[in-house]
């Protein structure tokens, strides 16, 4: 009997440890992702990374002239030097986007006259190999990834793309008769279409990239800066100088700062990597941050050698 009585009381413990175990697991919160963070960068090529992983810089720095000083008039590459010799005046603000790569621990580095510079995993452009022009000239404007982080497409000031990886052109607009130059591009979720966006908010759609609406023939306080797109990509959003933003397609409107003073005009956006908010950037570093997209950071009120043109989400 007293053998009896101590198993069942050694199995009355067990139950009731694994039915309050049960409880407990069952009460537990879900898991949550990691918060999704950002990098900023300037018109030098400094980068400012916010919850996300700092992987080098293309600022001035240590003797070198940086990654953005070499330019002399629209697509020419020169030495900084040669033009200090020659009296002309060296341009150390040619920088103009960054866009993410493979595994979220790396970037590239968009320059007005010349490829872009890769950092961490992303590939320099000669070891991914590029395809198509489709007329680009003057200069470059705009970058954005391909959803693998594998590529990239490049956007010219008169609307020709460049894809590098796999990333492959699917046309541009560079015959066409345009109001305004093409200020950004933003890529479709499966990378087979982009979107061009240009200043007066006309909107160009290519491959599988719906046409959702534009800003093209309607007022706007200032020019619009940047394009973003949804994760599913069936909207995208703009945003103008004076942080106005302007939602087409899926894409909700979260808020913008028009209407509120700035201390320096907005530059660019980008989208939360779930779509359900994003953040602006102005020239300053200030960072506004709206739905839910977080709030990570920002260089507003911090020095800075250059303007910020552009800002990338970094997803964990």
């Amino acid at each position: 009997m007293t053998t009896v009585r101590v198993f069942t009381v050694v199995l009355s413990m067990v139950v009731a440890s694994l039915v309050g175990w049960a409880s407990t697991g069952a009460a537990s919160p879900a898991l949550r992702p990691p918060a999704p963070g950002y990098w900023l960068v300037g018109g030098d090529g400094g980068v400012f990374a916010f919850n996300a992983p700092f992987e080098g810089s293309g600022a001035p720095g240590g003797g070198s002239p940086g990654l953005c000083a070499f330019a002399f008039g629209p697509g020419i590459d020169v030495s900084a030097e040669s033009l200090a010799d020659a009296g002309g005046v060296v341009s150390r603000v040619n920088c103009v986007g960054i866009a993410g790569s493979e595994g979220n621990s790396g970037y590239w580095i968009a320059n007005f006259p010349s490829l872009p510079a890769g950092f961490g995993t992303a590939a320099a452009p000669g070891q991914l190999g590029c395809t198509g022009l489709n007329g680009a000239e003057v200069g470059w404007t705009g970058i954005a990834a391909t959803p693998s982080g594998r590529g990239f497409f490049l956007v010219s000031q008169n609307g020709g793309v460049l894809g590098c990886g796999d990333a492959t052109p699917v046309g541009g607009v560079s015959e066409l008769h345009l109001a305004n130059q093409i200020v950004g591009i933003a890529g479709t979720a499966d990378g087979r279409g982009y979107w061009l966006v240009g200043a007066d908010g006309g909107v160009f759609a290519f491959g599988d990239a719906g046409f959702y609406g534009s800003m093209g023939g309607r007022p706007l306080n200032l020019p619009v800066v940047g394009i973003a797109a949804t994760p599913d990509g069936g909207g995208y959003w703009l945003v103008g100088a004076d942080g106005g933003v302007f939602a087409f397609g899926d894409a909700a409107y979260y808020g913008s700062m028009s209407g509120h003073t700035l201390n320096e005009p907005v530059s660019g956006i980008a989208a939360d990597p779930d779509g359900s908010g994003y953040w602006l950037v102005a020239d300053d570093g200030g960072v506004f941050a709206f739905g839910g997209a977080p709030f990570e950071g920002s260089m507003s009120g911090g020095h800075l050698d250059a303007p910020m043109v552009g800002i990338a989400a970094s997803a964990h």
